[in-house]
């Protein structure tokens, strides 16, 4: 049965105010992804900071995140500023230490709703599949992917992962275990639920560390129920070492969400 409720990325990773504008967290080895921390986890808890040093009141609109550094489990310790930028948009940096180095940073963008006069445009149609009851689930090795266990993942369209397929392309009903309230900072998680897309291509594993992620929210009306969402992950382009996806997130009723991309080192 769907959860009506569902903790928050705060709650889950136990974010502590410590001093003006500087926060802690802590991400335990449960959420290990292919090389480190769960990448979504991070740029969620910078979303989440940035949400409570300034921008509460407002939407998140948009996200830019870079990886500095090799995070490790553990304690993280964030730092936050706040740039109002006119009357309607307020823009906070957040830097994501642990000991004296800098891991992680993203500028992320909060803005107010107002009428216009320009025709609204709901965005790209979800791709028609079936519901997520009516998908078999599917789960990476935890022994490889510790932060596979906190996903529920129903493939829906697509090849899988290692299965030496011709697409480079996964779409899939995504849930966090145990439920999530479905924010912007729970967006930042489920879009890199997902492995990079090129993996149905390979039969075998490959480190591919996130380097740069960007997220754009279409809506500020979120029904935060915890829900899975359909997310489709499409490599735009691999080469030299370096791996482009594109990413869409819709809910059940085809309404999209949230678009990002990452940009990825192939290190296999």
């Amino acid at each position: 049965m769907m959860q009506l409720t569902g903790r928050s990325v705060g709650d889950t990773f136990a974010i502590t105010e410590t001093d003006y504008q500087v926060w802690q967290a802590h991400v335990d080895v449960s959420w290990r992804g292919w090389t480190g921390p769960h990448g979504g986890v991070i740029a969620a808890l910078l979303v989440e900071v940035a949400r409570r040093a300034g921008g509460n009141e407002l939407p998140v609109r948009a996200v830019d995140q870079r990886f500095l550094g090799r995070p490790s489990e553990g304690v993280f310790t964030f730092r936050a500023t706040v740039h109002s930028v006119g009357r309607s948009t307020v823009v906070i940096d957040v830097q994501a230490f642990q000991g004296a180095g800098v891991l992680a940073a993203a500028s992320v963008t909060f803005g107010r709703t107002i009428a216009t006069g320009v025709a609204e445009y709901t965005g790209i149609p979800a791709p028609e599949v079936p519901a997520p009851e009516h998908c078999r689930q599917f789960a990476l090795p935890p022994e490889i992917v510790p932060a596979a266990a906190h996903f529920e993942i129903r493939p829906a369209a697509g090849p899988l992962p290692l299965t030496g397929a011709a697409e480079s392309m996964m779409c899939a009903w995504i849930s966090i275990v145990p439920g999530m309230s479905l924010d912007a900072a729970t967006l930042a998680i489920l879009a890199d639920a997902l492995p990079p897309a090129f993996f149905p291509t390979l039969t075998a594993p490959v480190a591919v560390p996130t380097v740069a992620l960007s997220m754009h929210l279409h809506t500020d009306q979120l029904d935060t129920t915890p829900q899975p969402v359909l997310v489709r992950t499409t490599n735009a382009s691999t080469d030299g070492g370096w791996s482009v996806d594109d990413i869409d997130l819709w809910d059940r009723d085809g309404r999209i969400l949230a678009s990002a991309r990452q940009t990825r080192r192939v290190l296999g």
